[in-house]
């Protein structure tokens, strides 16, 4: 199988391969901790990257109608989601976007919410453009998530608070949010006047048959409040090119979302960018359907490898995506200590639970999007560290 193939990334100005001895001072442990897979590209979107390399020219670019009708058709077919074209503005990356979101539609001093535990450029770009971070804790049931809807309304109905950014599904749990959880989530944001931004971004990536629903699918009301977040990166392994689509369907948010884009310099996507865009929606599905199985066994592995070595430390399943959160509480270290003896004693590197803000504490996040072999390896030297 092709995903069994192990590609050499050192050398390929890799954050996850090349920074090991920079960030964490050893150079003989296995990175498992950025969210980037360590598989090749579809050959369809290699091959079209080819072509444009071929052509030679390299002036600047602008994404196209078919760039635009592709991600359409995508969000149609894989979501049952029908947007409008002319809903759609291209950004560099969804970071990006979400600080441009920020910056568009709050001021300095409001507040902006987000569920914790979760992505750490959550937190980032509110402080970093001084706007106060409230929080809101998801609750552990049963080795899942849920959400305190009662805390989740204190936090909305505060007039302060005009900007809620949400994951879904969630990072760094996997959590995929029900229709009946988005439903009420929704309701409270309408009900509170407070605008939405839905990072999906892995979205794509659903795992045991379960299904993605966007928020913003739920009603045209919704749909105005909301901003929607998508991109091939994560789901096809494309997140260097830095190439995102934000669905914003309310005219006057969206000219105002492309106002602090232009502002800030952010006009345009390279070349390649756009190539990829087009490609990935248009002919990648068939190498996501071999995939997304492939991933599944990975998770398996690693749950029952723990089960049977090291049952004090559990595993959030996730309901998509190639990320594991796990929960090493039991182990009784702090996350310091977590994290020492796993590089230095395991030669091992995970995400520490305490980025992804409170309730990460005692948790590190895994990234099994990566060849069998190497998903042995890894869980190999995680349960070394601990036995």
């Amino acid at each position: 199988m092709i995903f069994d193939q192990l590609e050499k990334r050192y050398g390929s100005q890799s954050v996850k391969w090349d920074l090991t001895k920079e960030l964490f001072g050893a150079d003989d442990a296995l990175p498992m901790w950025v969210a980037d897979m360590d598989f090749k590209a579809p050959d369809a979107v290699i091959g079209e990257l080819q072509k444009r390399l071929e052509h030679g020219i390299f002036g600047y670019s602008s994404p196209t109608l078919d760039t635009k009708k592709s991600v359409v058709n995508w969000l149609l077919s894989r979501h049952n989601w029908e947007i409008q074209q002319d809903s759609l503005v291209f950004s560099p990356g969804i970071v990006t976007a979400l600080s441009m979101a920020v910056q568009a539609y709050t001021e300095p001093g409001d507040q902006v919410g987000i569920l914790v535990p979760v992505y750490t450029p959550f937190h980032n770009v509110v402080k970093d453009n001084h706007r106060k971070l409230i929080t809101s804790s998801l609750m552990e049931k049963n080795g899942r998530y849920e959400i305190n809807f009662d805390e989740l309304e204190e936090m909305l109905k505060q007039p302060e608070t005009k900007l809620f950014i949400f994951c879904h599904p969630h990072n760094p749990s996997g959590r995929a949010w029900t229709k009946e959880e988005l439903a009420k989530i929704g309701d409270l944001c309408l009900k509170h006047q407070v605008m939405v931004i839905s990072d999906e971004i892995h979205s794509d990536l659903m795992l045991y048959n379960k299904r993605h629903v966007p928020l913003a699918s739920l009603s045209p009301e919704l749909a105005d409040q909301t901003i929607t977040c998508v991109a091939p990166s994560k789901t096809f392994n494309l997140a260097g090119l830095q190439a995102s689509a934000i669905i914003i369907p309310n005219g006057k948010k969206r000219k105002l979302f492309t106002e602090t884009m232009n502002r800030n310099g952010l006009n345009a996507l390279n070349s390649f960018a756009i190539t990829a865009i087009e490609a990935a929606y248009s002919y990648g599905e068939n190498w996501l359907e071999e995939l997304i199985p492939y991933l599944e066994k990975n998770v398996d592995l690693v749950k029952t490898s723990l089960q049977e070595s090291l049952p004090e430390v559990k595993v959030m399943i996730p309901d998509a995506s190639y990320l594991l959160w796990i929960d090493c509480r039991n182990l009784g270290l702090t996350d310091k200590e977590l994290a020492h003896q796993l590089i230095h004693k395991g030669k091992l590197i995970l995400e520490p639970g305490d980025k992804y803000g409170a309730g990460g504490e005692g948790f590190v996040r895994m990234n099994i999007g990566c060849p069998l072999q190497t998903v042995k390896d890894g869980i190999s030297r995680f349960i070394s560290t601990f036995q």
